[in-house]
């Protein structure tokens, strides 16, 4: 049985200020769920802060970003050393946004998913194909060079702890969702690849969350879909009402 992962990417939103109020706020209103794995990713300024605040609640800390390097002369980067010391035991990597403002490749997120489970953190490990890719019909072939290149160098031990997270590019942000059925489709078709790549057990361990546009509305029916184990949760997850009740889908 693969344990829920709902997870809210805060990306350039909240001061500390403005994050200590929304935890709070947050933090009794998912108390019951035990049965879901729940993280936030604030920016970097804000993670100690939070460490108190999140202290004896359910909910668990993630960065937004790693460098691949532990330390050195490499101007405005975080390390995966320094995230565990700011108290972040997740980081996301690979989200579209980093790739299309930038520069991320699958060489440079291999690079940071590799540093991160040295950290030891958990990646989240985001994938996901533009509105011409599919229009295209590339989805598949996407996916399948994303996985491939973003997990290159990865041994079967290693990869264990990886969460994937599927976001089609033309649904974040822009108020549309993959159907339950293309969704379906697409995690799925990775799943088979992990499958490939590590074998039936591991692919079958893996958890891996759709982004894109996830709302209160559309969560119940994403979540009923076999090969969907979670949520990354973007613009819904800055309210504490909109994200506890994604959070609380099975109640």
């Amino acid at each position: 049985m693969r344990k829920p992962v709902i997870a809210g990417n805060w990306k350039l939103y909240k001061t500390k200020q403005e994050a200590l109020s929304l935890v709070e706020e947050l933090a009794p209103l998912v108390a019951d769920a035990g049965q879901v794995e729940i993280v936030v990713a604030p920016v970097f300024t804000v993670l100690p802060s939070l460490v108190p605040a999140v202290a004896g609640t359910q909910i668990n800390l993630a960065a937004q970003d790693v460098f691949w390097e532990e330390e050195g002369a490499y101007t405005g980067e975080v390390s995966s050393r320094m995230l565990l010391d700011a108290g972040a035991s997740y980081v996301i990597i690979g989200h579209s946004e980093r790739r299309e403002y930038f520069g991320e490749t699958d060489e440079t997120v291999n690079k940071k998913i590799k540093a991160a489970l040295n950290g030891p953190l958990i990646p989240i490990f985001c994938i996901g194909e533009t509105l011409a890719a599919r229009e295209a019909g590339e989805t598949f072939k996407v996916l399948e060079r994303q996985v491939k290149g973003g997990l290159a160098g990865i041994g079967a031990a290693q990869f264990a702890p990886v969460i994937i997270a599927y976001e089609p590019v033309w649904a974040i942000g822009t108020g549309k969702t993959a159907t339950d059925a293309q969704a379906q489709e697409a995690h799925a078709f990775i799943r088979g690849v992990v499958s490939e790549l590590y074998g039936a057990a591991a692919a079958g361990k893996v958890r891996i969350l759709y982004g894109g546009s996830v709302k209160p509305e559309n969560v119940k029916g994403l979540m009923a879909c076999s090969d969907i184990d979670g949520a990354l949760v973007g613009g819904a997850s800055l309210k504490a009402a909109s994200f506890a009740s994604i959070v609380n889908f099975g109640q």
